[in-house]
Parts: structure tokens; C-alpha cells; sequence
């Protein structure tokens, strides 16, 4: 048999393929075998390989000398390989692999601790308030994990932990002691016992053995970072998205098209960060974004890096999401064009959804008008203004009592923003990484004012859900008349709706060339 036929489907890259891929392991050849022989980086993130004789984990994508059969384990993360005595590659580094779209499909225990463990909850808070935010015990959630994942809470921070370490050693001037803790350790012994573990170096020859120009340097600009995603990226479309959208004042778009960087700010658990992200060049696709990020606090790293990860969207399936769509029909085309189109998330989920209230049957540039005011009169001043970047988004305790004259919106809707900011001060609305989508948008719907398009516009981007589809949404409808489709045929594309519903929004605003007479005139754009 063929590699290309014993190699699963392009959509099915997910757990579920490994898990299937596992009952394989006594047959004569494991799919994953193969995988890793034709090296496809389709998999990283999904998988781990570790081999034996080395003691080493890789991608499956490494570009070392494939291992013999007899000598390869597979493992569904890499804190189970580190649990089980392997080291990281120093070639293929798989410890900065995309993240696997799994964890944005699933809404069980494992998906949503997974969502709050790359948030850095077990780190703040420790696996008892892991735990109490889940709503299960300590013992559920480190036997969910492990059954899973091959590894608890602690090992699976442990190694985003080790990740964060070998950044920060590799690309920041940083004292190997300032780096322990701002990595998250809670003791300078600690962290040279997991680094030897790790990588099997000490922390001072972990940064000796920096690849030249791996992830560019630290200065007075910030610490420069490669954020991976998996397969084709539609970045145009991406920053064309974010930068109709960024509000005065917290986001900022530079630059033209094809160059461009978007800049904003983000507060985080320990204080502020200021990101940039530069569009890569449609001449030089590679296989990840450039950030550079400027922190007041280095603990808060790896909380800012995966909430940029969730604002691009880089660790989505883009293999899985094209073979859904191209068995739906009518939207088939349009996925064809746009190969890599993400569904942008959201670095600070509460911004978003009162953004998502402020934009309620206006157009886009009037909801960001709105949300400019919003940010001149409650948002708070940065120490300094960085370029077009003046202020946080203002958070919700304070919106709650505020009285939002000076925004000019009609009072339900001040009603409604009010009553919504409440909701989030004191978590009725629970919008944190890995909240229980279901019982968000219930308490959403709830709320005076917010109606399903809200709750359902909150669900795709704050939640990071990649199944929501928006059937009272103007640009939506719009696309389904140009396709020719009715609103029942959306079911077609589940699991992955949420992208479903932007190919139909950039059909619908003239992106992609119809296959009808395109309507006149949508009666509301989308915030």
C-alpha cells in the first residue's frame, strides 16, 4: 500500500485519527508511521514521536533520519513523552508545535482544561483552582487528563513552563534566575531540574545552543517571538479582518496590504503588554507569525502568547476544515479560493463581547466608532503612548456603573452594555479560557438586550468555538442567496461552521467572485 493511502484523510488530523491510529499499533505497519516517514507536518501538534534508542520526542515532521519501527513510541503530548523519560529535539523543537485544533472542538473536561492549562490557570492558581473552575475535583481532572493525554495538569503546565524557559534563554539577555521565575517556576532549583530533564542541558547550555537567528533577539522594541500554525495561512484576509475592526486607541493597523502589522494593547494577570504582529509576505510563506511583544511583567508571557495564538487562530485545522467544505457543495468554490481561512478569536473575551453589544445593527466602521468613545472616556492610560496605542479596553467593573452618556448610543442599548458588564464583573457570564460554552451563552441570552446573534457572535470569537453558524446575520444571508443555499444546508459543515459563516461574509462584501447576482445591499454588517 501507497504512503498517500495509508495516510488518513486531510481533514482527520485531530486525536481522533491517533486514537483510531492506535488500535493499528499491533497491526504490521501504525498509520503514524507513516506520517512520520514522509514527514508531514500536518501532524505536529497532534502527536508526538519518541524513539527509544535515542531517548529523544520529536514532531512527526522532524527532518532527522526516521527511526526504525521497533524503536518508535507514540504519545498525544509532549509533557506524557517528558513524563516518560524523553527529551525535546533540539532540531525540530517540538515543544513550539502549532497546538492541536482539538482542544477549540472539544467542550468536554479534557478540551476545556486544556483551553485553561495554555491560559496559565494551574500556574496561577494551581490544580485545585483548575478544578473549581471546571467544576470537578482535583482527582477527575488529573484522571480525565492522563487517561487522554498520558499526562496530569501539572506535567502538562511543567512543559509549557519548559517552553516558556527555553524562549526566554534563547532570545532574551535574561539572567538564568530572572527567566526561572518569569517562566513560572516557583524556585531557581526547580527550574534547572526541569530544563536538565527537558532538553537534557543545563539552562546556561540550553542558550549556548540557540540556533542562529531561531527567534530573533530581545531589545528596547521587545521580546521578538515565531508563533507556529499548521498548513496554509490566509493572513491577508486575516489582518483585513482585524484591522476593519481595531478600535482607537487599544489596536492599530500599519503599514499597506501585504506588509502590515498589527499592534495592541493587552492587559494580563500580572500587568500590561503591548503586541505587534507583521503579516508575512504572500513572496515568502512560512509556517508561522512574527510577534514582537513588550511586557511589564515576563510571567505574563506565555498567557499573552496564547492569547495571540487565539486571536489569529494558529492552531486550527485548516486540512480538516478544507474537506468539510469541499463535500458541502456550494461553498466548495469559495474554500477553494481562500485555501487557510481563519476564524479570528479574541485576546481579551470580555473586550469582545461588549464589543459584540456595541455593534448590535450597526455597521462595522460605526461600531468601531463606538467602541473609540468607549475607550477615551473608561479605558485606562497606558504609562505612555506606544505609536497610535493609548489605552486598555476598559474592563468591565468599571463599565457596570458607568453611565455611558458620552458614547451616544440609545439607552437599551446603554442598558444593555451596563447590565452585561455587570454580568462579567462578577461571573455570571463566564467568558475566561475554557468557560462552559453552553452555559456562557445561556447566561448571555439571559441578559436584557442580548439576542442569539449576540450570544452566537460572543460564542464564535470570545470561546473560541469553531462550530457556531449566525442564520440571523444580514452578511450571512446574504451569502447563502448568492450560493443558492438555505440556511438547513449549514448543518453540512459541521464541525466547522464558525468558518463557514466567514467564507459567506467576505462572499457576501464582494471577496470572492459569486455564482449569482449578488443582492443589492446587506442591511447590517457584522461587528
Amino acid at each position: 500500500m501507497s504512503d498517500s493511502r495509508e495516510i488518513p484523510p486531510s481533514g482527520r488530523r485531530t486525536l481522533e485519527y491517533v486514537k483510531e491510529a492506535a488500535g493499528a499499533a499491533e497491526s504490521r505497519q501504525d498509520p503514524r508511521y507513516e506520517a512520520v516517514r514522509s514527514r508531514d507536518a500536518r501532524f505536529d501538534g497532534v502527536f508526538c514521536t519518541a524513539v527509544r534508542s535515542t531517548g529523544i520526542y520529536c514532531r512527526p515532521s522532524c527532518p532527522a533520519v526516521t527511526p526504525k519501527p521497533e524503536n518508535v513510541r507514540f504519545y498525544p503530548s509532549a509533557a506524557a513523552a517528558q513524563q516518560a523519560g524523553f527529551r525535546a529535539c533540539r532540531r525540530c523543537r517540538p515543544d513550539a508545535s502549532p497546538g492541536s485544533a482539538e482542544w477549540d472542538l472539544r467542550a468536554d473536561l479534557v478540551g476545556r482544561a486544556m483551553r485553561m492549562i495554555a491560559d496559565g490557570v494551574v500556574d496561577r492558581e494551581g490544580v485545585g483552582g483548575l478544578a473549581r473552575r471546571l467544576g470537578y475535583s482535583s482527582r477527575q481532572v488529573q484522571r480525565q487528563l492522563t487517561a487522554e493525554l498520558g499526562a496530569g495538569p501539572v506535567a502538562l503546565a511543567r512543559a509549557q513552563r519548559a517552553h516558556t524557559a527555553r524562549v526566554l534563554l534563547q532570545t532574551t539577555p535574561l539572567s538564568v534566575t530572572d527567566v526561572a521565575f518569569a517562566a513560572g517556576f516557583s524556585s531557581v532549583r526547580r527550574f534547572n531540574e526541569t530544563v536538565r530533564e527537558v532538553y537534557a542541558l543545563t539552562p546556561s547550555a540550553l542558550r549556548a545552543a540557540a540556533p542562529r537567528g531561531s527567534h530573533g533577539t530581545a531589545d528596547g522594541e521587545g521580546l521578538a517571538l515565531r508563533l507556529a500554525h499548521r498548513g496554509p495561512y490566509a493572513a491577508a484576509q486575516v489582518f483585513d479582518f482585524l484591522g476593519r475592526r481595531a478600535v482607537p486607541g487599544v489596536e492599530e493597523m500599519r503599514g499597506e496590504p501585504g506588509r502590515r502589522t498589527y499592534r495592541r494593547t493587552l492587559a494580563l494577570p500580572y500587568g500590561v503588554g503591548v503586541a505587534s504582529v507583521a503579516e508575512p509576505a504572500r513572496s515568502k510563506p512560512g509556517g508561522w507569525l512574527d510577534v514582537r511583544l513588550r511586557l511589564t511583567e515576563l510571567r505574563d508571557l506565555a498567557t499573552a502568547v496564547e492569547r495571540l495564538r487565539s486571536l489569529f487562530d494558529l492552531d486550527a485545522d485548516p486540512y480538516a476544515v478544507a474537506e468539510r467544505l469541499a463535500d458541502s457543495g456550494p461553498l466548495a468554490r469559495l474554500a477553494a479560493a481562500e485555501p487557510g481561512l481563519r476564524s479570528p478569536g479574541a485576546a481579551e473575551p470580555h473586550e469582545l463581547a461588549v464589543r459584540a453589544v456595541l455593534g448590535q445593527q450597526v455597521t462595522v466602521a460605526s461600531a468601531r466608532t463606538l467602541a473609540g468613545r468607549l475607550v477615551a472616556v473608561y479605558g485606562k492610560p497606558l504609562a505612555a503612548p506606544d505609536g497610535g496605542l493609548t489605552h486598555l479596553f476598559p474592563d468591565a467593573a468599571a463599565l457596570a456603573e458607568a453611565p455611558l452618556d458620552e458614547v451616544g448610543m440609545p439607552e437599551a442599548r446603554r442598558t444593555a452594555l451596563r447590565a452585561l458588564a455587570a454580568a462579567l464583573a462578577d461571573g455570571t457570564v463566564p467568558l475566561e479560557a475554557g468557560a462552559d460554552r453552553d452555559d456562557a451563552e445561556h447566561a448571555l441570552r439571559s441578559l436584557p438586550g442580548i439576542g442569539p446573534w449576540t450570544a452566537g457572535y460572543v460564542r464564535m470569537r470570545a470561546l473560541r468555538d469553531p462550530d457556531v453558524f449566525l442564520p440571523g446575520d444580514a452578511g450571512v444571508r446574504h451569502g447563502l442567496a448568492l450560493l443558492g443555499c438555505a440556511p438547513p444546508h449549514a448543518a453540512r459543515w459541521r464541525p466547522w461552521r464558525s468558518y463557514a459563516v466567514h467564507h459567506l461574509w467576505r462572499a457576501a462584501a464582494g471577496s470572492t467572485p459569486p455564482t449569482t447576482k449578488r443582492p443589492a445591499r446587506a442591511n447590517r454588517s457584522t461587528p
